[in-house]
């Protein structure tokens, strides 16, 4: 335990020292900030005379890697992501820019009219940038973690669900056959739509910052070779950020109509595809809040379960064939959950 303490003090002293090369002041008060569903441990540090950066801490060296790569890259094609300043020799440790604390879903603060509708069209407008424009010529060597958003990915996200929701929060008996034919058909039309695009993975209202009226971006780290709608189903189904029903679709088809004048495809394929991205997206993020929120204990997890659910029981009651999932469907219709 004493060891664990005095590394973090290095650690500390490690981001100090960042801090003080790039800007050649001091940091008179460092600040934690709220990680979410991350390990890193994340930092504002400011000097006396009002400087401030964020200093991140993390001991996945290859996802700081990830990050760096990524940002550089992003960077050659304008787009707005935060200055990385510098890094600690062992890449333990990096200094960025400050973007402030005005996230999209902060900004939207629970109510979605005309002028939500507005903000998530401008970012939507953004997307294909990263994705198609600067996503084309992305190195993917830099991943951490799936080069590729494949079979192995996709499997792998399916068993996130299972393990980490279904077998921690219920207690529901499951027929894995019968549940593996579902999923089985779910991989195969989540592999039909190319994937030769840079696919954010976390592309979401928490990791979209507004300062000084426009938008940047964060958490690209976990990118990947991949198809373009998975990026806008994570958009669109965050759950903390509810977003109705109607402006979800509207939104959808804003996102198709924009990808036009980058890419030509079939709209009203990808209409069909969406939801199946869409089902992928929601679970993985229910395994999440499983984990997070159970495992780990961070109880503001447990909070987009409900939201969650319900987002799904619309999908497959309406928005797909009924004959296609009609097991996974079964088991939505068992879960119950309340947070206590």
């Amino acid at each position: 335990m004493m060891q664990q303490v005095q590394l973090g003090r290095t650690l500390y002293t490690q981001v100090q020292h960042l801090f003080n090369r790039h800007f050649g002041l001091k940091a008179e008060n460092i600040e934690p900030l709220t990680s979410h569903g991350s390990d890193r441990i994340i930092l504002r540090l400011t000097s006396s005379g009002g400087k401030s950066a964020i200093g991140i801490i993390n001991y996945h060296i290859e996802e700081n890697r990830a990050f760096i790569a990524f940002a550089e890259h992003f960077r050659k094609f304008g787009l707005n992501i935060p200055e990385i300043y510098n890094t600690s020799e062992d890449y333990i440790s990096y200094l960025l820019e400050d973007l402030g604390d005005i996230t999209l879903l902060k900004k939207i603060n629970g109510s979605f009219g005309e002028e939500e509708i507005n903000l998530y069209k401008r970012v939507i407008e953004i997307l294909p940038e990263f994705q198609i424009k600067a996503g084309k010529s992305a190195d993917f060597s830099w991943c951490y973690q799936f080069n590729e958003f494949a079979e192995e990915n996709i499997r792998h996200d399916i068993n996130y669900f299972c393990n980490r929701f279904l077998k921690v929060i219920h207690n529901i008996s499951i027929d894995e056959n019968e549940l593996n034919k579902d999923f089985q058909n779910l991989t195969l039309k989540l592999l039909e739509p190319g994937r030769g695009y840079f696919l954010y993975r976390d592309f979401q209202s928490r990791n979209i910052m507004l300062k000084n009226g426009k938008f940047y971006f964060i958490d690209f780290q976990s990118g990947r070779r991949g198809p373009l709608l998975y990026d806008i189903a994570s958009l669109l189904y965050d759950a903390k950020a509810n977003i109705p029903q109607q402006s979800r679709e509207e939104l959808a088809e804003h996102y198709l109509n924009t990808v036009k004048d980058y890419v030509r495809l079939d709209s009203a394929k990808y209409k069909d595809y969406f939801w199946y991205f869409a089902i992928i997206r929601i679970l993985q993020a229910m395994g999440a809040y499983g984990f997070l929120g159970i495992v780990k204990r961070k109880s503001r997890f447990l909070e987009s379960i409900p939201l969650a659910i319900k987002n799904m029981r619309f999908i497959l009651e309406n928005r797909v064939n009924k004959n296609e999932f009609p097991y996974l469907r079964k088991i939505f219709i068992e879960i119950q959950y309340e947070k206590t």
